[in-house]
């Protein structure tokens, strides 16, 4: 039986972590992330869990610990933002290639500079190649729900990666929403206890590892990386059954919101879906055919169903929320027009870099992007492919 509450997303995401009790949480604060291990201190000072809870000097630091204590045999997690998730910056890539199933709760904000606390995907895609698999949500109930199905994903037998729960800074994280919660006994029941089949001080095979890849052997140990995260596109969508199953709330890769017969879309992530749309549904009752895809799951990108979705669109914009500086536009951008290069008939493509640094996305700046699309439909003329939007003009 769900329990009805009102939390923010950081204490959803620290009540879930609460529920399923890992055996370490290494931590060190920075905005907007603090609340997390700050919720998490105060339920080991009341004994509601027996997680060991180590305070550390640095973001580098908590993760490497995460790493100590995953390579050991342990379930751990962490969290972290902005600048922290930039100084995690090699451990990262070191959690991935030593297929540890670290879970990291990530409240995304802005990277410096100039120093801005609020929030865009600045952070959370400069990592987008790490190796770890990354969830989005779009509200509370969302970020709680991605993060209990966290550990199921991350640490499959196929899979073995380590997963972000990204949620949007300050938005999600400290904005108070109705949720639904599931009753602790629930909550370990779907989660399960941690068994990994092989770690370093398992007594009756212990191991040695050596950290040094030579050339004979580095490539196949990155192909083994990659076809793992292929492998987690399945374990997503099964974890994700099950949960609907017991839990009664639904999940794929993205939500494909009025896209039926939609013939104008906008491809867009975390909170501003919400609205984009109340903009859908204000055009469709003038008759536009607007429709919208949030994307939840952007590691693994889910391209061939992503293109599966966009194919009959007349017009597309691609919302990033982060800028690439690539000239070209920004990495949601980059990955949904690759995947949809070898479509017949492709739509015409857009990018629109929003958002920035904690710039409002407003019902009226959402209409602009589909009155835009509507004039590439008529004219198939796109005018600039990389643009900004909300910025104020020189």
């Amino acid at each position: 039986m769900s329990i009805r509450e009102r939390l923010s997303g950081n204490e959803a995401i620290a009540t879930a972590m609460r529920q399923i009790n890992p055996d370490v949480f290494a931590m060190f604060p920075i905005t907007p992330s603090t609340e997390i291990p700050q919720y998490y201190a105060q339920y080991v000072a009341d004994g509601l869990v027996d997680t060991e809870f180590i305070c550390v000097e640095s973001e580098h630091s908590s993760l490497s610990a995460c790493l100590g204590a995953e390579a050991a045999g342990c379930r751990a997690v962490t969290a972290t933002s902005s600048a922290g998730l930039s100084y995690m910056n090699e451990v990262l890539y070191v959690a991935a290639s030593l297929r540890l199933p670290v879970v990291l709760a990530v409240s995304c904000r802005a990277l410096t500079g100039p120093i801005n606390i609020n929030h865009d995907y600045s952070d959370s895609m400069a990592e987008r190649d790490s190796g770890f698999i990354q969830l989005y949500g779009e509200n509370n109930q969302e970020v709680y729900d991605n993060y209990l199905m966290a550990h199921r994903i991350a640490e499959h037998p196929d899979v073995r990666l380590p997963l972000m729960v990204c949620e949007d800074g300050f938005i999600t994280s400290h904005a108070i929403e109705n949720i639904e919660l599931e009753e602790d006994e629930a909550v370990q029941s779907f989660v399960g206890e941690y068994h990994p089949r092989d770690y370093l001080l398992k007594t009756e095979n212990p191991l040695a590892v050596g950290p040094y890849g030579v050339s004979a052997y580095y490539m196949e140990a990155r192909v083994a990386q990659a076809q793992a995260m292929i492998n987690a596109k399945k374990v997503i969508l099964d974890v994700s059954a099950e949960f609907a199953e017991r839990f009664g709330r639904s999940y794929g890769f993205f939500e494909a919101y009025r896209m039926e017969d939609a013939k104008l879309a906008m491809v867009i992530m975390g909170s501003s879906a919400g609205t984009a749309k109340t903009c859908v549904d204000e055009l469709r009752d003038k008759g536009v055919k607007a429709g919208l895809i949030k994307v939840r799951v952007f590691r693994p990108f889910p391209g061939e169903e992503l293109k599966e979705a966009l194919k009959n669109c007349l017009a597309v914009a691609v919302m990033d929320k982060s800028e690439g500086f690539s000239s070209c536009g920004g990495p949601l951008f980059a990955e949904t027009a690759s995947a949809c290069i070898n479509l017949d008939r492709r739509p015409k493509m857009i990018d629109i870099v929003y958002g920035l640094g904690g710039r409002d996305f407003t019902v009226k700046a959402g209409e602009e992007v589909y009155q835009r699309l509507a004039a590439i439909a008529e004219t198939g003329e796109t005018g600039p492919v990389y643009s900004h939007l909300g910025q104020r003009e020189a």
